[in-house]
Order: structure tokens, then sequence, then C-alpha cells
């Protein structure tokens, strides 16, 4: 599978400046880091949650932990894990667990944890387990522009 389309136009109205890297088939994010040779706080992982008015979408870096209490807080909503047979149905153009972050072209609010835009580089899932998207944090932070951004991870020990 090739990069997803949704992510594809967003990358190219947002006129984005980025590299597509290769890496061995991997299901999880931290395997993903370790097969890409990424550190793990750069790898941006897209969590989903949903409540009774659909789906939010939180992007922290693959070796954190989502605090859930604190981005229900932030976004006012009493959220839990999206199902992800559900999920399936919003993100067409991509593998299931290979979400990117950019949800917001895909119709939901997003949040992005702030401990990803202290980085200098970001890598994230293209669409598909054997391909990342690379870039520098500034041309990620317009990428990310429309998501809303706040502090609701903890890095995993």
């Amino acid at each position: 599978m090739a990069i997803a389309n949704t992510l594809a136009g967003r990358l190219s109205r947002m006129n984005s400046q980025f590299e597509i890297i290769r890496h061995p088939y991997s299901l999880s994010s931290m395997a993903t880091a370790q097969a890409a040779h990424v550190p793990g706080n750069r790898l941006a992982k897209t969590v989903l949650l949903e409540d009774q008015a659909g789906y939010v979408a939180a992007v922290i870096p693959s070796n954190h932990h989502l605090r859930l209490s604190e981005i229900c807080e932030q976004t006012g909503r009493d959220l839990v894990l999206a199902h992800e047979d559900e999920i399936r149905e919003v993100f067409k153009d991509c593998d299931l667990g290979a979400i990117p972050p950019v949800a917001m072209s895909y119709g939901m609010p997003t949040y992005v944890d702030e401990c990803l835009m202290e980085e200098p580089e970001i890598w994230f899932e293209a669409g598909d387990h054997e391909e990342l998207v690379h870039m520098q944090r500034d041309q990620f932070m317009a990428l990310m522009s429309d998501a809303q951004r706040g502090r609701f991870s903890h890095r995993m020990m």
C-alpha cells in the first residue's frame, strides 16, 4: 500500500517538505520505531477515542501513554478508546493501526501533545505498516496547524 490518499492530499495542499522512509513490516508503534531506527519520542502515534458525539484523535509520541483523564478534561468530553472495527470505516485508505496524525483531514477533532513539538524532527505512519513520513518540526507544526495542542501523555518507564 502506498501513502494514504487523504494524507497525500494534505501534504500537497500544505506544500509540506518530507521524505518517505520504508521499514520492515511492524504492527506496534514501538516495533515500528525499532524497525525504522527512530527514537520513540520522535515517532508520532495516533490514538483514536470516541464518545456519543463521535471520534477524537490524540497524537502522542510512541513511547508515551495517553492520560485519558487529561484529554477528557481538555476536550470536555467523556472519551473512551475507539473500537477498531468502526475505525476502518473512517480511515478507509489506511491499514488498521497505521493511522497518520492528520485526523482533522478525516473530519475529526485532533489534539497533538506539546512534547512532540519540542523534537527537532518527527516521523509518523503514512497509512500502512511499512512506510513512515519524516519531516522537520516546523513542517510538522504547519501540517498540524488545525490541531489543538496540549499535554495529555506521559513517557513509559
